[in-house]
């Protein structure tokens, strides 16, 4: 299942995801710091999504009280309420 969640409080805008059984085959961001957000997609895609959320959320960048790992973990916990896993 394909999902595209907007984000809030980051330079990245959207991240679209495509979970199939439990696992990331795909993470897409739109805006942000392109080169560290491919290396996170790279990192995440093949994982289980629960192993995901429990290492990324909460991740701060600098000052904000987000950032986009932190935002990739809301995405992935927005999908498992909308199928209701």
């Amino acid at each position: 299942m394909v999902d595209t969640y907007k984000t809030s409080g980051t330079c990245a805008r959207s991240i679209t995801i495509e979970v199939e059984k439990g696992t990331l085959k795909s993470a897409k961001f739109e805006g942000g710091c392109n080169g560290n957000l491919n290396a996170i997609s790279s990192l995440c895609t093949g994982m289980k999504i629960d192993d995901i959320i429990n290492k990324l959320e909460g991740i701060k960048c600098g000052y904000k009280k987000t950032s986009c790992p932190d935002q990739l973990a809301k995405a992935l916990k927005s999908y498992k309420a909308k199928k209701g896993d």
